[in-house]
């Protein structure tokens, strides 16, 4: 009951997820989860990144501002855990479905979403989240047999969605 796409090219994965969650929600599913959403800076080649929190609905930048010239990663890991804290509570609420935006670095190492992952699958929670290509050996590591690759199309992950939900319940 993990079921992942591959982003492929820049915000992809991202815009797939969110339009996913939007018809579920519309649907009136019970959502937990963040979606990840870039938005351009006029002053920065690079973006804000900003999670909505499902459940909640709140919206945590985790992105932090390094300078024109940085090269490193902008990641802010304050805004990352604050938002996976509003995620774990939100599971408190039954949710039908956890929507995590990336399994990434962080996930690997063992924190961002990492934990919530472990919880709602011990909870019988379905998961969907993204992967990029750099990241697959990791995430398949700790999915090992437990995960399924899902057409980055939003009827595909839809169908998906529908599939677990049903075989949870």
């Amino acid at each position: 009951m993990l079921g992942y796409v591959v982003s492929e090219g820049r915000g992809a994965a991202d815009r797939c997820l969110a339009a996913v969650a939007e018809r579920l929600l519309a649907e009136g599913w019970r959502l937990a989860g963040a979606i990840q959403v870039n938005s351009d800076r006029a002053d920065s080649a690079r973006c804000d990144m900003d999670l909505h929190v499902l459940g909640p609905d709140r919206i945590v930048r985790i992105s932090q501002n390094l300078g024109a010239l940085s090269q490193g990663c902008r990641l802010d890991p304050a805004g990352l855990e604050q938002a996976v804290g509003l995620v774990e509570r939100a599971l408190d609420a039954g949710p039908e479905l956890l929507i995590v935006n990336k399994y990434g670095k962080q996930e690997i190492d063992g924190r961002g979403f990492r934990p919530v992952i472990g919880r709602s699958l011990a909870q019988g929670v379905p998961v969907l989240t993204a992967v990029n290509q750099a990241s697959l050996d990791g995430f398949n590591a700790f999915a090992h047999d437990m995960s399924e690759r899902i057409a980055l199309d939003r009827d595909a992950v839809l169908g998906w969605c529908r599939r677990v939900a049903r075989s949870a319940a």
